[in-house]
């Protein structure tokens, strides 16, 4: 039950650090390391009965016809990871605490942080892969914040948009992949899919999803070739990236893997492809990590080849190799998360990362070389630490692969990327903390406080303990490993020594063969160097100038602002697409029978035909252009009352109002000139298309008339009273059956008035800028506001807004709701505008139409969150009768508020965009200060505007 908590606690708790940034570093990092805390209480409250194989899961149903839900569990799998998550996550934070400068951010760093983290638990704990897909693609997005944390940098910008470019594209073919898994197994939950092995496994479609949910994890845990991202994402604070590498973000796709291992594990698809990838990962990773002199960098190729070795075990498909993927992933977050910590300490003392430039630095730094020391021997797998126990297993498993019929490939190569291994961890531990000391000459290195040690050596206690006790984490890897595989284990024993084994001798020819290397590694490095080599970041940024080049031709070919051009792609699709459907389609005669038409029929086609006409001809005359426009528009709406739809027919006709009104001021900011007409023989090919979209779609409304069908609006109006408790049909479908079409209207409403504003606003800076070069003559031919109008409008105010509350009033059983009273209320408010002018209006209407459209949104969507209160899906309604006293019964419905919500984003966006084109005219109003008439011109005489007073003593 309180699953959810795990990941609802560091997500929301993510601006608890933004509000705390006042309080500094020390502030920002107790409210993040109290908000993991609580996150891995809950966590552990249900860590037994997880230890004793007992799942513990949540379930909320959403749109269960679908199959959607919010769902976790937690297994094995995802108590360790959320378990690894966590704790390495209160290290680095209070790692994070005394690292960061105190010029640094804290409240950004921590909030970025807590998002993070949460992200990463949403996806080892949910149970709906798409779910999951959410939570992947917000680690994509919040790891952007944290490596480009500090943005001044161009490597930090850099590298997050490398690791955001690479991890997002991957996580778009995962998407796809996740939807073909799920429509093959026939659920989207993980726990069932796991249970539809051999459902999936026959499918023709398993090896699409394979492929695609394998580039996903590849991208995710930087598998070759997607392996450059992750380097370059060192760019990021050390505190962050010991978290990437060790418990989050890279670790997701190895998550992946693991998860859906009893799926496609034991497939030969599986391990022809994930198998080398990560053989070659691990070998590409620790190859280029042992010539690099950034310390970070050669920790980071070092992940990239410690990750690889994960994915080749879960790669092998055998049970004996899963279980060492997982020992391995433990250790490997011990001793990484260690030596990222080091290292961004020799950093913060040295100020340098340049292992050239280090030396001897066990004298000053004692205790971070002890601690630093220890990790990197247990990364390169040492006796007596964890890494060698894992690395055993590992070659182990190798021993036994046989690739494309030899069986002596893959424990070569195994034990050659181990030999790597060792190469790298000696050189580093050997160049930073032994031999001379050297560091740049105004540094007096010395071991940092308590706050960033102590977090490396709670990481390093554990890899030796371990290392000489393994049996020790053998409760923890069988659960875990037995979440992995789905199944039983076969009998293993986590120890020190296993005696004379293939294994043993591979690590020792892996140890010996490190050292060797380090011994020659001067004429090796310059053989590297004489060798050709590509750059994997040279490629990745010719690929992306290339795609962008592309993208800025194809967008200059198709999107050339020429209106009649895309006009003309659409209709002309539209066009063909009809005439493919009428060619290879069945024909026949209707089944129903044509009703005579009727005069008011007739004459209102006659009207349509004869604006629309008029519309084609005088198009250059916009006003008239307008008007017949607006009659078209009343002749749709006397259609709609005509065939007996009077909902419609009163949207329609409020509707027209508005867009009229409001087209009619902004007429004044189009240009005064149409542009120019093309050629007589286009325009006649123009006229053909337009003629066959009309005929084509007038023969479409025909064939469906006159046939027999059952229309979907039978449901409707026999649910209508009882389902959603009104009668007027229109409405409930609005605001209840199709309530979610709704909402999303009127989110897409209040962004297009958003947009409105904004593109207004750019005009009036511009024309502000340009010192308002179209302007208005500085004279009038008669009243601006005149008095009957100021009169009438005044005195209809109360009564048109009295209509708007009884037609929002009366909607659920009677023509009206809130768009239509949103509509006459717009329309209201219009008319005192255009009548005593906008600063007489802006300064006693005291609405905020943004704010407005923001509580409209707002309570819509509190309204239909509401119904999960009561264990209903999102948008659920409900109704009943209240007796009021001295009224009687009276009928409420829930969906009342949700309707008060549409109309006040219809009210906001007509004010919205009324007042921002009032703004935009109200500059040609204004003549500069500057622009006096020239000597001997005359200024012609204004006519004298009505006063204020003057209208308020009529």
């Amino acid at each position: 039950m309180y699953v959810p908590l795990v990941v609802l606690i560091p997500t929301l708790g993510a601006v608890l650090p933004a509000l705390a940034g006042r309080q500094g570093r020390a502030g920002c990092a107790a409210v993040a390391a109290t908000a993991s805390l609580a996150a891995l209480t809950v966590l552990l409250s249900v860590a037994p009965a997880v230890m004793r194989g007992e799942p513990v899961g949540f379930h909320v149903p959403w749109i269960p016809q679908i199959g959607l839900a919010l769902s976790f569990f937690v297994d094995g799998l995802g108590l360790f990871f959320a378990a690894l998550i966590l704790i390495m996550g209160v290290l680095v934070i209070v790692y994070g605490r005394y690292y960061l400068a105190p010029s640094d951010p804290p409240g950004r760093f921590f909030a970025s942080l807590l998002l993070f983290q949460g992200a990463m638990l949403g996806i080892v704990l949910s149970d709906i892969i798409i779910l999951m897909l959410v939570f992947w693609e917000l680690t994509s997005l919040s790891s952007f914040l944290l490596i480009g944390y500090w943005n001044h940098l161009a490597e930090s910008r850099q590298g997050a948009r490398m690791a955001l470019a690479i991890t997002g594209g991957g996580g778009l073919a995962l998407f796809a992949g996740v939807l073909l898994l799920g429509g093959i197994a026939g659920t989207y939950e993980l726990s069932e899919i796991i249970g539809r092995a051999e459902a999936v496994q026959s499918s023709p479609l398993f090896g699409p999803a394979l492929a695609l949910i394998l580039l996903g994890a590849f991208t995710k845990s930087a598998q070759f070739p997607f392996h450059f991202w992750l380097p370059h994402a060192m760019a990021a604070p050390t505190p962050v990236s010991a978290y990437l590498h060790s418990a989050t973000m890279v670790k997701a796709g190895i998550f992946l893997l693991a998860r859906l291992w009893p799926v496609f594990g034991e497939t030969e698809a599986w391990f022809l492809t994930v198998a080398p990838i990560g053989l070659a990962t691990m070998l590409v990773g620790a190859w280029i990590a042992i010539f690099k002199d950034d310390l970070k960098a050669v920790l980071a190729y070092s992940t990239v080849s410690h990750l690889g070795l994960i994915t080749m075990l879960l790669g092998f498909g055998t049970k004996m190799a899963a279980v060492a993927a997982v020992l391995h992933i433990l250790n490997h977050a011990l001793f990484k998360a260690a030596l990222f910590m080091s290292a961004g300490i020799v950093d913060h003392e040295t100020g340098t990362r340049s292992m050239a430039r280090l030396g001897g630095l066990r004298r000053a730094m004692p205790v971070t070389a002890a601690l630093a020391v220890t990790a990197a021997a247990a990364m390169a797998g040492v006796p007596l630490l964890n890494g060698f126990v894992s690395k055993e297993m590992m070659l182990e498993s190798a021993s036994h692969a046989v690739y494309a019929g030899q069986a002596w490939l893959v424990p070569l190569l195994a034990t050659l990327g181990a030999l790597f291994s060792v190469a790298y961890s000696a050189r580093l531990a050997g160049m930073v903390f032994f031999g001379e000391e050297r560091h740049p000459v105004d540094a007096h290195p010395h071991d940092p406080p308590a706050g960033m040690w102590l977090p490396v050596a709670v990481l390093v206690v554990p890899a030796i303990v371990l290392g000489l006790w393994p049996a020790l984490a053998q409760p923890l890897v069988e659960v875990v490993a037995a979440a992995v595989v789905g199944g039983d284990l076969p009998e293993f024993q986590l120890a020190l020594w296993h005696g004379l084994t293939p294994a043993l001798g591979m690590s020792v020819a892996a140890l010996l063969g490190g050292v060797a290397i380090l011994v020659v590694y001067s004429p090796i490095d310059r053989i590297r160097i004489a060798l050709p080599r590509p750059e994997a970041k040279a490629i990745f940024d010719a690929s992306v100038r290339g795609g962008a080049a592309a993208s800025q031709a194809l967008v200059r070919t198709l999107h050339n602002e020429d209106l009649t051009r895309y006009a003309l792609v659409i209709m002309l699709a539209t066009v063909a697409l009809g005439v493919f459907g009428f060619l290879t389609g069945p024909h026949g005669a209707g089944t129903r029978a044509m009703l005579e038409p009727s005069l008011p029929a007739v004459v209102g086609w006659g009207v349509l035909a004869v604006a629309c006409g008029i519309a084609v001809v005088r198009h250059r005359d916009r006003l008239l252009l307008l008007l017949v426009t607006a009659v078209a528009g009343l002749v749709v709406s006397l259609t709609f009352l005509h065939f007996s739809a009077p909902d419609l027919a009163l949207t329609q006709i409020s509707v027209e109002v508005v867009t009229t009104i409001l087209l009619l001021l902004a007429l004044n900011l189009l240009p005064k000139t149409t542009p120019r007409e093309t050629g007589a023989p286009l325009r006649m090919a123009h006229a053909g298309l337009a003629g066959a979209s009309g005929l084509g779609a007038g023969l479409l409304a025909f064939a469906v008339l006159t046939r027999d069908y059952v229309p979907i609006s039978d449901y409707h109006l026999a649910q209508a009273k009882p389902g959603g408790g009104g009668t007027n049909v229109v409405n409930v479908i609005l605001v209840d059956f199709r309530g979610y079409d709704t909402f999303g209207e009127i989110i897409v409403l209040g962004i297009a008035a958003l947009v409105i504003f904004a593109l207004l606003e750019l005009s009036a800076k511009a024309r502000r800028a340009a010192g308002w070069a179209a302007r208005a003559p500085s004279y009038r031919t008669g009243s601006a506001h005149p008095i009957m109008l100021v009169v009438t409008t005044r005195l209809l105010l109360p009564l048109v807004l009295t209509a708007g509350v009884y037609i929002f009033l009366r909607g659920h059983n009677m023509p009206g709701g809130g768009f239509i009273a949103g509509i006459v209320v717009g329309i209201a408010f219009i008319m005192q505008y255009v009548a005593s002018g906008y600063a007489w209006a802006d300064e006693r209407f005291h609405f905020d139409p943004q704010r407005m459209i923001a509580a409209g949104v707002l309570l819509a969507g509190l309204t239909g969150v509401g119904s999960w209160a009561f264990g209903h899906p999102f948008l659920t309604s409900t109704h009943g009768h209240v007796h009021i006293p001295l009224i009687g019964d009276v009928e409420l419905a829930s969906v009342l508020l949700f309707d008060l919500g549409v109309f006040l984003v219809v009210v906001g966006t007509v004010l919205l965009a009324l007042a921002t084109i009032a703004a935009v005219e109200s500059i040609g109003d204004r003549r500069p200060a500057d622009d006096r008439p020239a000597a001997g011109e005359r200024r012609p005489i204004p006519a004298r505007p009505v006063r204020i007073e003057e209208e308020e003593r009529v």
